[in-house]
Order: structure tokens, then C-alpha cells, then sequence
């Protein structure tokens, strides 16, 4: 039931973020300074939102013969478009922030990864490029087309708690960021 329970939230979250999308409101910014990082992602989600359309238009025109199969394979092939469309809006309304007056820095992905890091607890932070992550006790990387630009290592673990409830201790964050050297100097600043 638990599981069952976090994928109907999950899935709430991504049609909140589509009509969020769609009015043009963000999810969680105020009074912080927003740094996106879906521009990074927009071409790949493109890509898989045509290939669910090119699917479910074959899918049509070889099951026109059978309508209950045809409308069932309709009815999930459209609800995927919907979640790939809703995956991407969710990466554009929910962005990092920035919270100076609140001393924390909001790391996000999707509806996925949502972690606060005190301000306080970041020992230092560097623009830094990776292209591939190895699986490590104490890191999180937040990847966005399989890249990471900014490195945060932490005076004392934070904890991330994962996408189906798991808890982990992190003490070295990577995560990306479209202006990751206007963050890299913000941080630097709010530090300060």
C-alpha cells in the first residue's frame, strides 16, 4: 500500500507541475532566487514525447480492428505522452533555489529529488563538469542528461531521502545547473 500510495502522489505531482506549466507559475521559489536546469533536457524530452506519438499512432492503425483493445492501448499510450510532457514541466516549475534570508540552498529534479542543504553545512562549492558518476557510500548526484555542473561538499551529512522512501546520508552533493557559474558565485556570496 505505501508503494502504491508514493507512485499516486507522484503521479499528482506531475499533472500539478503540467497545469503549473501551463499558467506559468513556479513551484517553491519565493522568496529565493530560482536557477533552472531543464534547458539541458528540453531535445531529449522532445525526442521521447515523438516517439510516444509515433507509438501510439502505429498502435491505432494495428488495432483498429479490435476497439476494446484499441481504446485500452489509446487510453495508456496518451496517459504516457501526458507523463513525459509532465516529467519535463516538472523540471521547468520546480527549479533549485536559493533561500538567502531562509540560509538554504533547494536541490530538485523532476518531483524526484526535492533536498534542502543548510547554508552553513556547505563547506565549499565549485563549478565542476562531470559526465559520468560511479555509485559512491555518501554522494548524490543529480544528473540532468547525464551531466552534473556544480560540486557542493558538506561540513556534516544532510539527508536525502529517495523516491520510494529510503533514507540516505549525503555529504557531497553534484547536481546541474543551466547558470552554474551564476550559482557557483551566489552561493559564494550568501556564504559570505
Amino acid at each position: 500500500m505505501r508503494i502504491a500510495r508514493l507512485l499516486v502522489r507522484h503521479e499528482v505531482r506531475l499533472l500539478v507541475s503540467l497545469v503549473l506549466w501551463v499558467v506559468r507559475r513556479t513551484h517553491g521559489t519565493r522568496p529565493g532566487r530560482a536557477f533552472g536546469y531543464a534547458r539541458g533536457q528540453g531535445a531529449m524530452m522532445f525526442g521521447f514525447g515523438f516517439v510516444c506519438l509515433v507509438e501510439t499512432v502505429a498502435m491505432s492503425v494495428l488495432l483498429r480492428d479490435w476497439p476494446t483493445v484499441h481504446a485500452v492501448f489509446l487510453f495508456l499510450d496518451v496517459y504516457g505522452i501526458v507523463i513525459v510532457v509532465g516529467l519535463h514541466a516538472s523540471s521547468v516549475v520546480r527549479p533549485h533555489v536559493l533561500d538567502v534570508e531562509g540560509g538554504s540552498l533547494r536541490i530538485r529534479r523532476y518531483v524526484h529529488v526535492d533536498l534542502r542543504v543548510p547554508l552553513e553545512r556547505i563547506a565549499s562549492v565549485r563549478r565542476e563538469l562531470r559526465m559520468t558518476h560511479e555509485r559512491a557510500d555518501g554522494e548524490l548526484d543529480v544528473e540532468v542528461g547525464s551531466q552534473t555542473t556544480v560540486t557542493l561538499e558538506l561540513t556534516e551529512p544532510v539527508t536525502h531521502v529517495t523516491f520510494l522512501g529510503r533514507r540516505r546520508e549525503v555529504r557531497v552533493v553534484r547536481f546541474h545547473a543551466d547558470d552554474a557559474d551564476g550559482l557557483v558565485r551566489a552561493l559564494g556570496r550568501a556564504r559570505v
